[in-house]
């Protein structure tokens, strides 16, 4: 094979990869029915997540001299499809770019993770929150692929009252946009 042909071939592959990644995403999880985003929505990007979920001591208000873990808020960082981080997510429950593009959730529909020890998936429902960006056009954001983020399971008690705990966490957040 000559040079020049050599060139033409990887300037094709070049070519087709390019395209291919102009693609919108697919997703590759099973979700229950109810985590399903409107028929209206496409998936317009996957982003995975690596933070901690915050949980705190309290006294439980259904139960005299009773404590539990309440959830508190996320922290979280999001990456990219080569690692790179590409913004964050926190209380509210926010997202927000790099861009400075954010979106702010509201809760719709949960499931059990199906593996143990996970935080439940999620279907949320977003808006606009900020300017311009990767984010602004976002209309809802599964939560699924969870792994760790359950609150403590002993340690709460009135002496650990305020006590504050982190937990490990990552999962996938898959945002869709109106069609």
């Amino acid at each position: 094979m000559s040079t020049s042909s050599r060139m033409t071939t990887f300037l094709l592959v070049l070519l087709g990869a390019g395209c291919a990644s102009l693609q919108p995403p697919t997703s590759m999880v099973k979700v229950p029915d109810k985590l399903k985003p409107g028929a209206n929505e496409s998936l317009a990007m996957i982003v995975p997540a690596k933070g901690v979920q915050i949980y705190e001591c309290r006294a439980r208000k259904d139960q005299v001299r009773g404590y539990e873990w309440a959830f508190v808020a996320p922290e979280a960082d999001l990456f990219d499809a080569r690692g790179h981080k590409t913004g964050r997510h926190y209380a509210g429950p926010h997202w927000e770019a790099t861009d400075g593009s954010k979106i702010l959730g509201t809760l719709k529909e949960r499931a059990d993770a199906p593996v143990a020890d996970a935080i439940p998936w999620l279907l949320l429902t977003a808006k606009s929150v900020g300017p311009e960006g990767s984010f602004s056009k976002v209309t809802s954001v599964q939560r699924v692929n969870t792994v760790g983020g359950v609150a403590p399971k002993a340690g709460c008690s009135q002496a650990a009252a305020g006590t504050p705990a982190r937990i490990n966490y990552t999962a996938d957040y898959y945002f869709f946009t109106a069609k």
